[in-house]
């Protein structure tokens, strides 16, 4: 039977299957139903996200990011995180790196099981508009921090239907075809934010979205002059920090910084994906 080494890590409640494919372990064939069929909970390893880790002619090395249903996306702000630290513990690269990403190039410095990395810079910044809805319409900002993401500010997240209102958001014909990520945000005091996310391919909320946090913080700072770096709390109780600098209306120099651990290293067997979808 043919097994494949991976670790399951998670970036403040994030989770992610990783592999190092340096050596073309994974098989090219049907490669999206291998992932979506891995990340399925319950019936595999389960996780939001999926990670190659490659050869790079440039940089320490290449990254291929997926999400749970198997399709690619060009950034993934804790998947980031948490491959820099595999790569450092792998030694395929120092505590300071750069790899390739589809949303251009990623630099990370690993100090035990932080990490912080650097986020493309902000595109598309669009504030406090209206979106028609099916029970009317909603004020959203939105953003690309790497991603698509729409951003709205509530009075409470605790009583909010993250996933049928996530869900009718990201489907929305407006940000068709490619769909959005959909972030509802809190103001608290001393320069905090808390966030619950739904995320496009894993279509649920989780417990944490990194370049959601990003998104988040850069709305605040421009609606309500928030000041770097801003905590953002998730729905793990985890914490992100983002740094970045406001010049003219822009910003530059963004950074994120949260925890990227180990929850176990382990084999995929074949029976992990030889199954109906």
């Amino acid at each position: 039977m043919k097994e494949i080494t991976f670790y399951k890590m998670s970036g403040s409640g994030n989770d992610f299957i990783i592999i190092d494919n340096r050596n073309k372990v994974v098989n090219e064939n049907d490669l999206h139903n291998f992932i979506a069929k891995v990340c399925r909970r319950k019936m595999s390893v389960g996780a939001d996200g999926f990670i190659l880790i490659e050869e790079s002619d440039s940089v320490d090395f290449r990254w291929r990011f997926f999400n749970a249903d198997g399709n690619t996306a060009e950034m993934c702000g804790n998947g980031a995180r948490c491959a820099a630290r595999f790569a450092y513990l792998n030694r395929i690269a120092g505590s300071k790196m750069s790899f390739e990403t589809d949303a251009g190039i990623i630099s990370a410095e690993v100090s035990n099981d932080m990490v912080k990395i650097n986020i493309p810079e902000p595109a598309e910044l669009k504030t406090d508009y209206l979106l028609d809805l099916e029970n009317g319409a909603l004020k959203i900002s939105s953003i690309n921090t790497g991603v698509p993401h729409v951003v709205i500010v509530m009075d409470s997240l605790n009583n909010v239907d993250v996933v049928k209102l996530g869900r009718e958001i990201r489907f929305h014909d407006t940000f068709a075809p490619a769909g959005t990520n959909v972030n509802f945000i809190c103001q608290n005091k001393d320069n905090t934010i808390s966030i619950r996310t739904y995320e496009r391919g894993v279509e649920d909320e989780t417990l944490a979205c990194g370049t959601g946090a990003v998104a988040a913080a850069i709305v605040t700072a421009f609606k309500f002059g928030a000041k770097s770096p801003v905590r953002v709390i998730t729905k793990s109780k985890e914490s992100l920090y983002v740094y970045y600098k406001e010049n003219n209306g822009k910003c530059s120099d963004v950074y994120l910084e949260g925890d990227a651990r180990i929850i176990y290293k382990g084999k995929l067997c074949e029976d992990a994906w030889e199954y109906s979808l």
